[in-house]
């Protein structure tokens, strides 16, 4: 990888680790699936007058990644946030990683190295270090939604890579659109309250929305999507594990969570698993 593409793999769980937090302020006004339509139409609306239309070979690959990417993966992911824990979220998603690189192995036969599944491995267990937190409240359905979430997450993932590369901004656009009527069906089927949260919405969660649109989304998936088209799986999916770090600070920071020695610990661990990862590409960069 070169230096650019490092530093947008670091952005990129940076912006994703805040909307954790951002996340969790908007769902105390909208219910979640709903939450994931607003914000997917929204995406659409912004980045469709900027993009042309799928080609036919385009077509079949996005709606499918729209299902894995898009309505399966944020639906769950939502529903598991808003009755969850911001942190034990965070770590739970962080599963999507060994996910994708396990899945990449067999569908785009890219074999990860003995070197990197050893990073992978203690990232890992940085990662679990901080469920060990004393005193967590841990839930279990939806720590089991996160999860679930995070494997939907690395099937899109590879999909991507496999029938790529795309446009980003048009895979983006185009995968949004065929992304709302799936989760908007389902929210009008098993939510209520979808228009009165728009009339009732406070200021901190219409901005709490407007992140995950202009940051968590299009800035976010847009790097996602050109540094997956770019790079090997196994080298741009352990930067995810970053989101955990990223996302224990914010909450410290804006929902005042208390930051213990356990949380610190499992972060740097994390840190280093995915340093041992990239030590070869620092020494011969990849493309």
């Amino acid at each position: 990888m070169s230096l650019i593409q490092i530093l947008c793999a670091l952005l990129v769980p940076l912006l994703w680790g805040v909307q954790f937090v951002v996340i969790k302020v908007g769902l105390a006004t909208f219910p979640p699936l709903f939450f994931v339509g607003l914000r997917f139409a929204a995406v659409a609306l912004m980045l469709l007058p900027f993009v042309g239309r799928p080609t036919r070979r385009e077509l079949g690959p996005m709606i499918a990644i729209s299902v894995f990417f898009g309505g399966l993966n944020f639906a769950l992911f939502f529903l598991g946030l808003e009755h969850g824990l911001a942190s034990v979220s965070a770590v739970a998603n962080q599963l999507s990683t060994p996910f994708t690189v396990l899945l990449a192995w067999p569908f785009l036969g890219e074999r990860p190295s003995a070197r990197i599944l050893f990073g992978l491995a203690l990232a890992f267990g940085g990662v679990a270090l901080t469920v060990a937190e004393p005193g967590a409240t841990v839930r279990m359905l939806p720590t089991l939604l996160v999860v679930a979430a995070g494997f939907c997450l690395a099937v899109g993932s590879v999909l991507t890579k496999r029938y790529g590369p795309f446009e980003p901004l048009k895979l983006m656009a185009w995968m949004s659109l065929f992304t709302v009527p799936q989760v908007m069906a389902a929210s009008f089927l098993f939510e209520q309250g979808q228009l009165a949260a728009l009339h009732t919405g406070s200021v901190s969660a219409w901005l709490a929305f407007a992140y995950t649109v202009l940051f968590g989304a299009i800035t976010g998936w847009g790097l996602w999507f050109w540094l997956i088209a770019r790079c090997s799986m196994s080298r741009v999916a352990p930067f995810a594990l970053l989101q955990i770090v990223f996302a224990v600070i914010a909450g410290v920071i804006f929902l005042h969570e208390p930051l213990s020695l356990t949380l610190v610990a499992g972060a740097l661990v994390g840190i280093t698993g995915v340093a041992i990862t990239q030590t070869r590409a620092a020494q011969r960069p990849e493309t």
